[in-house]
C-alpha cells in the first residue's frame, strides 16, 4: 500500500513538474515578446511583470513538492554521515516530520489571505485587474500539495521503519549523495 502511495505521488509530481516547466517557457515567451515589441515601437502586450511574478508564486509553492519527491532540497549531511544506519534513519525522519510541520503551518496561514481575497472581491491594483483569488488559489494549492506530500512521505517513512524496510525508507527520505549520483 505505502509503495503505491509512494508511485501515484510520484507520478502526480512529475506531471505537476512538467506543468510547471511548460508554465515557466510559456511566461519566458510571452516576456521576451513583450520586451522585443517594446524594442520595436509596436506597443507592449502588457501585464508581464504581473503575470511572471503569479507564475513564480505558483512555480515555488506547487514545485516544493516536487523536489521533495526527487529528495531535492537541500540538507546538510556531515553530521549524518559519521552515524550508523538507525542514527542516519532518526535524523532523515527527523528532517522529515520537521518539514512536515513547517509546511502544514504555512498552509494553514496561507488560508487567511486568501479567504480575505475571497472575502472582499479583492483586484490587482493594475492595468489587468486581476481577480486575486485566481493567483492566490493557485499558490495556496500549491501549498496544500506540499503539506499533503511532506505528511504522505513522513507516514510512508515511518512505515517503512516499522516494516523494517530500511532501503526503502533510505530511498524514500535519505539523502541523494553526490557519490551515489
Amino acid at each position: 500500500m505505502t509503495e503505491r502511495i509512494q508511485d501515484w505521488l510520484g507520478r502526480i509530481n512529475r506531471v505537476v513538474a512538467l506543468l510547471l516547466g511548460i508554465a515557466l517557457l510559456l511566461t519566458v515567451a510571452f516576456i521576451l515578446g513583450d520586451v522585443v515589441m517594446r524594442k520595436f515601437g509596436w506597443g507592449s502586450l502588457g501585464g508581464s511583470d504581473e503575470i511572471s511574478g503569479y507564475v513564480m508564486a505558483a512555480v515555488a509553492s506547487w514545485g516544493l513538492a516536487c523536489a521533495l519527491i526527487e529528495r531535492a532540497h537541500v540538507r546538510i549531511d556531515v553530521i549524518r554521515q559519521m552515524l550508523a544506519g538507525p542514527g542516519r534513519a532518526a535524523m532523515d525522519l527527523f528532517a522529515m516530520i520537521v518539514t512536515n510541520g513547517v509546511v502544514v503551518l504555512i498552509a494553514w496561514y496561507c488560508w487567511p489571505v486568501l479567504q480575505k481575497t475571497l472575502e472582499r472581491g479583492s483586484r490587482a491594483n493594475t492595468p489587468l485587474e486581476t481577480p486575486l483569488w485566481i493567483p492566490q488559489g493557485i499558490w495556496f494549492a500549491g501549498w496544500l500539495w506540499f503539506a499533503l506530500t511532506a505528511t504522505a512521505l513522513s507516514l510512508i517513512g515511518v512505515a517503512y521503519l516499522l516494516r523494517g524496510k530500511h532501503a526503502d525508507f533510505e530511498a524514500t527520505l535519505g539523502i541523494g549523495s553526490e557519490v551515489g549520483e
